[in-house]
């Protein structure tokens, strides 16, 4: 993990193999990827899981969301049974076509990447601007009782997405809960754009979609963890962040991207100064 370009965590968030996996489709999209294995032994589980060479589905007679959220709920629990899944989250998800429709589903967070639903969520750039208007970065470290990426580096907010809550709401609460900042100042949070990558883990396949925001904080105020997700927070010059990205394993997988957008947006990270712009331009998005 040490020496790691900008471009190596790009494409180690984007390594997968599709052959693995068959499509989960619902009403003639596909909404999801899931193992071979997996597809196979779902009708087991509850026979409203149809599947054939090519994909997985549920039965046509099975249309309300509530109906099909039960279902996923089952599929859920055996995921949970065998070992794929540590516990459910009890925080679900919604199973949709494309982001802004309506959901077809809800599935349990824990149980998102088995079935390679894809998973929305959003992370903030808190900066400051030092006397002579020089960029600083709040970098969190996570506690180390977490889960995923335990002591690793984050952004200073960010969370998952889930049903029920709109991205503004969402953006409040994970600002009040990781960064104790008050609703008013978590509004000045400014949208800058979207990074997705498919990542294949042992549980299946993350496909992730990060809405990204800027938030220019005053020079005085220290962000403080209220919810245990981290320990510390400190504020690093973008040489600092960059040069930690690029020569430590000390970050958390995707936060990696979020760095590398911001650094290009504020022109750190140029065409002359990184061989492989493009290329990190182009990977952000795919």
């Amino acid at each position: 993990m040490d020496g790691m370009s900008f471009l190596d965590h790009i494409r180690a968030c984007n390594a997968h193999d599709l052959s693995g996996f068959r499509p989960f489709e619902l009403d003639g999209h596909t909404v999801g990827w899931v193992r071979h294995a997996l597809a196979e032994a779902l009708p087991e589980v509850d026979p409203g899981f149809v599947v054939t060479a090519d994909r997985l589905t549920i039965a046509p007679e099975i249309r309300d969301f509530e109906a099909r959220s039960t279902l996923l709920d089952h599929a859920a629990a055996y995921l949970v049974e065998q070992g794929t899944v540590k516990a459910l989250r009890g925080e679900y998800y919604p199973v949709l076509p494309r982001w802004g429709a309506e959901p077809l589903a809800r599935l349990d967070r824990a149980a998102v990447g088995a079935f390679g639903i894809e998973a929305y969520g959003l992370h903030i750039n808190g900066f400051v601007r030092d006397e002579a208007g020089c960029l600083l970065l709040w970098v969190g470290r996570r506690a180390s009782d977490r889960e995923v990426a335990p002591g690793q580096l984050d952004n200073l907010i960010a969370g998952g997405q889930p049903i029920g809550l709109s991205l503004a709401e969402n953006l409040e609460k994970e600002a009040a809960e990781e960064a104790g900042l008050d609703a008013g100042t978590a509004r000045r949070a400014v949208p800058v754009g979207a990074i997705s990558y498919s990542m294949e883990t042992p549980a299946g396949l993350k496909r992730d979609r990060l809405f990204v925001y800027d938030l220019e904080l005053p020079p005085g105020l220290t962000p403080v963890n209220t919810d245990g997700e981290v320990e510390s927070f400190e504020l690093w010059p973008l040489d600092k962040v960059a040069e930690s990205v690029r020569g430590t394993g000390d970050w958390k997988f995707n936060v990696t991207l979020v760095v590398a957008d911001f650094l290009i947006r504020h022109g750190w990270l140029t065409p002359e100064n990184d061989p492989d712009y493009l290329e990190i331009a182009r990977g952000l998005r795919r």
